[in-house]
């Protein structure tokens, strides 16, 4: 549904494509996309980002500018958060329609050495289908694969329902590719509460009871959900890609698909453990940025 990436909050953090000449209905960087120049919207075929409540306050966790003396703060004071509008329906070919866009502009500063494309390290999917056969969505759940061999980590939320999504499906969280990570919500007793489960879909739980971010209309309100649990993991993996330990943008250019899989070790493995999760996630913990932040100063 989009998001109000001119918050006052978000709009320093708002990606733009450097490489296109706004609004000249020239394809600028020959990447497939005419006027791509704020992010792309697959529904209009053009850079219009609709106005969302939700994808607001998903992008204000991830990236809300910080020690700005206004609202709130993401979990990254200093990003850029590209926007990709999907419109409705979640069929194989939209899905992979959007993350095509990341992935293509990713490969793009792959391929030339960063002077071409965006940096893109983390993709979120603050949506999903409850109850979904993964079986049914073959070419969805393959396509991670494509993503994380540019280098792009993928974090989906689970369903806002306390069930096992092992057993009862889950889409994507049920896509078993390396490079999708699913996110529960926890609350502030790392307690879940609301949100599904499972120990083979659902990598590690985050943050996601009354969370205070940005809405629409440069304001600010509560949320609670999955949705919000997940952008903050997203957060964390532009987190430890700007590590002042390691220059993980520059292991990043030799070997995108390798730091990918080093900084997804990061992620995990910085959990801290907790007994309510003991056996509702795949590592047992909630997210943890400082702990898996230090461990790229251990290597």
């Amino acid at each position: 549904g989009g998001s109000d990436w001119d918050h006052i909050d978000l709009v320093e953090n708002h990606w733009t494509n450097t490489g296109e000449i706004e609004n000249n209905g020239i394809d600028d960087d020959g990447n497939g996309y005419v006027d791509d120049y704020h992010g792309w919207n697959l529904g209009s075929n053009n850079d219009n980002i609709s106005n969302g409540d939700h994808g607001t306050g998903v992008s204000g966790m991830i990236g809300a500018v910080g020690n700005n003396g206004i609202g709130v703060a993401g979990i990254n004071w200093d990003i850029q958060i590209m926007q990709i509008d999907m419109q409705s329906g979640l069929t194989n070919a939209k899905v992979i329609e959007a993350y095509e866009y990341a992935r293509v502009m990713r490969e793009l500063w792959n391929d030339s050495d960063g002077q071409e494309g965006a940096f893109v390290v983390a993709t979120n999917a603050s949506w999903g289908i409850d109850y979904g056969d993964s079986n049914q969505f073959q070419a969805w759940c393959e396509f991670y694969d494509a993503l994380g061999e540019e280098g792009i980590i993928n974090l989906a939320a689970t369903a806002n329902n306390p069930v096992n999504v092992d057993a009862v499906g889950d889409m994507p969280t049920n896509c078993t590719s390396d490079y999708l990570i699913g996110v529960t919500a926890s609350n502030s007793s790392d307690a879940l509460t609301f949100a599904g489960y499972g120990t083979t879909s659902i990598d590690l739980a985050a943050p996601g009871v009354s969370i205070y971010t940005t809405i629409n209309t440069s304001t600010y309100g509560s949320y609670s959900g999955t949705s919000f649990a997940t952008p903050l993991t997203a957060g964390v993996v532009g987190l430890i890609y700007s590590s002042p330990c390691q220059d993980m943008g520059a292991l990043a250019y030799t070997d995108p698909q390798g730091t990918a899989d080093q900084v997804i070790s990061y992620l995990l493995s910085g959990v801290d453990q907790v007994d309510n999760l003991a056996n509702q996630t795949v590592t047992g913990g909630r997210l943890n940025a400082y702990n898996s932040l230090s461990f790229t100063c251990d290597e």
